[in-house]
């Protein structure tokens, strides 16, 4: 008679896969986020990886990581630590078990424990659970190396290639631990396969084994845990990362615009999967040029805007940098543009595959003049969508260039994605120049509101030439007179600051906050987050967002003003913290500031801001 097997239910349970860079486990990660996802389960995703390009084989540095969040409601971050941690060789489990909670369960690979993998990893004996203080009980060790050779004896794939398979076993011993649905993750790898269908039945092969083998040694201690979703939204859902989320934000768009979208670009990471998403789809009008710099990706999408379409370029922080003199000749023709930012770690060089918040200043005064142009940030992977359509949306009807902020931890993470129906979406109204202004059109003539209209070449009676150099502002002519200089800086500004945004919104106690947390961009689920855990402990706590930083929202005076303490949290040294101090006359806020290129973690948040109401 077959043992039976408990079922616990959980709320929600947070995994951790690691190994070497060519252990595959950011693939692992990413089926087991879309298995989950796919069942209805919140999820919020962090792949952590070096920027090495191939640290040896065992080392410290070369350490990949993959951590997944998965909730019966709804998650907001990847989870301070987590529940189970999967190492696949020492040096996984030497510089990934800080991310543990004290009662993890581990799933090692023993075979790659052995003396020379001890000695890679610095371990100074061989009782390296002793030596990190580990309670064996807790820990998973199978022979997973072996297993997978023995089940693939017969594929005909060389040792390479069977190695390559050791992540699909580790990732269906959690799949065991947490009854997950295996044939969602065969239909994945059938799909990514679809042009190697060996390649995705061996793997498949190895899945079910590994299953298998969780089953029939109880390798969950006689429990398999199980997340229910709580509130099924209906509709179609998918797994889906801030860079592809960004780039379909971009084509829906150009769509509703009725533009064709190009893209110039130059590769950066973290920012390079905008361009590889978007030069999929051709077929949807979409144009991508790999340019041979980042100045000349900008400037080609200069040119692509005076020529009618959405145009978009895309970078990190270096780039943004090298591209600052074409966004400024955006600035003085009035062409809309969107420059999407993926934040990463610097200065220079600096961490290339960790996230920062520090490009924030750059985007505000990064260039020569006064060169105002919008700039909002992204908030969450699934929210990278609306973003890149608002800053698409804003960028046309205002004919300015606008600045999105993501950041490496948005653009990288992943969450469950309702697809969204573009017929819920506003519509999108360039101002383009009326007809009956044939004949007494000239290129700076303005709306009411400001803005320029936009003559697409091409149009019969509305031939102009834009440029670099200060224009006339009535007959578009070149111009050095210093009083129509001085009054088209004005004109350039007081277009930026008439936009209309949304009004910063609070959460949580609203009328009677102690504190109120401020934050902006990427940061969004941590601080929300913090606040919640510390209303549940009696505190009495508010919350708001800044995704418009330039305008900023009307009432943000009244909101910043309003509560007796706040602080401004960010992953930098306070950039957007000076620039409300710098617009809200006598706010005077506490700071929270890290730069480790790693997230928030929710509990040293919820300590800090603690602190500041006690005191």
């Amino acid at each position: 008679m077959e043992e039976t097997v408990e079922v616990q239910e959980l709320d929600k349970v947070v995994v951790r896969f690691s190994g070497d860079s060519g252990d595959g486990m950011q693939l692992a990660g990413n089926i087991f986020s879309t298995v989950s996802a796919t069942v209805g389960n919140s999820i919020s995703t962090f792949p952590d990886y070096p920027a090495d390009i191939r640290a040896p084989q065992g080392s410290l540095t070369g350490v990949s990581g993959f951590q997944v969040h998965i909730g019966a409601d709804i998650v907001y971050t990847p989870g301070d630590l987590c529940d189970v941690l999967v190492c696949m060789n020492a040096a996984a489990l030497k510089t990934q078990y800080c991310h543990a909670k004290p009662g993890a369960a581990i799933i090692i690979d023993t075979d790659s424990f052995g003396p020379k993998d001890l000695e890679k990893a610095q371990f100074k004996t061989e009782d390296y659970l002793g030596e990190m203080g580990i309670d064996p009980d807790r820990v998973i060790a199978c022979p997973l190396t072996t297993m997978v050779k023995d089940c693939l004896a017969d594929s005909g794939m060389d040792n390479k290639s069977v190695l390559k398979c050791r992540n699909m076993f580790a990732l269906s011993l959690v799949c065991w631990l947490f009854d997950r649905d295996l044939e969602i993750a065969f239909n994945f790898l059938r799909k990514k396969f679809a042009k190697k269908p060996a390649i995705a039945e061996n793997n498949i092969k190895v899945i079910q084994a590994g299953y298998d083998y969780g089953h029939n040694t109880h390798s969950s201690a006689g429990v398999v845990r199980r997340i229910e979703t709580k509130h099924k939204v209906p509709g179609r859902y998918m797994d889906i990362t801030g860079n592809k989320a960004t780039a379909y934000g971009f084509i829906a768009a150009a769509e509703k615009a009725g533009l064709k979208l190009y893209l110039g670009s130059y590769p950066i990471t973290p920012a390079t999967d905008v361009l590889h998403e978007l030069s999929k789809h051709k077929s949807l009008g979409v144009t991508t040029v790999q340019c041979e710099d980042e100045i000349a990706g900008c400037a080609s999408a200069v040119g692509a805007s005076f020529a009618g379409a959405l145009a978009v370029t895309s970078t990190s922080g270096p780039g943004l940098c090298l591209k600052s003199e074409a966004m400024n000749l955006a600035v003085i023709m009035e062409l809309p543009l969107v420059i999407l930012d993926v934040q990463r770690g610097g200065p220079a060089t600096g961490l290339p595959t960790k996230s920062e918040q520090t490009d924030l200043l750059q985007a505000l005064f990064g260039r020569n003049g006064e060169s105002p142009m919008p700039v909002m940030a992204a908030q969450s992977p699934t929210d990278c969508f609306d973003a890149a359509y608002e800053a698409s949306k804003l960028a046309l009807e205002h004919m300015t260039p606008v600045i999105l902020f993501t950041d490496a931890y948005v653009a990288n993470g992943s969450g469950a994605f309702r697809l969204p129906n573009l017929a819920d979406y506003p519509a999108i109204q360039p101002p383009y120049v009326p007809e009956e202004l044939k004949g007494e059109w000239t290129p700076y003539m303005r709306a009411e509101n400001g803005t320029r209209y936009w003559a697409v070449p091409g149009r019969e009676g509305f031939t102009h030439i834009l440029g670099g150099l200060e224009k006339d502002c009535k007959t578009g002519a070149i111009s050095t007179d210093p009083e129509n200089h001085h009054l088209m800086t004005e004109l350039r500004a007081q277009k930026i600051a008439n936009i209309p945004v949304p009004d910063l919104e609070v959460a949580g106690d609203v009328d009677d906050a102690e504190l109120l947390i401020v934050g902006f961009g990427g940061t969004y689920g941590h601080l929300h987050a913090a606040m919640d855990r510390m209303r549940k402990a009696g505190h009495k706590v508010a919350f708001t967002h800044f995704r418009y930083i330039n305008p900023l929202p009307k009432n943000t005076a009244e909101v910043l003003l309003r509560y007796p303490k706040v602080v401004v949290a960010e992953q930098n040294m306070g950039q957007l913290a000076g620039w409300l101090r710098m617009k809200v006359d006598g706010f005077c806020p506490a700071q929270y500031n890290e730069v480790k290129g790693q997230p928030f973690k929710i509990g040293e948040l919820v300590d800090a801001f603690t602190e500041l109401i006690n005191k």
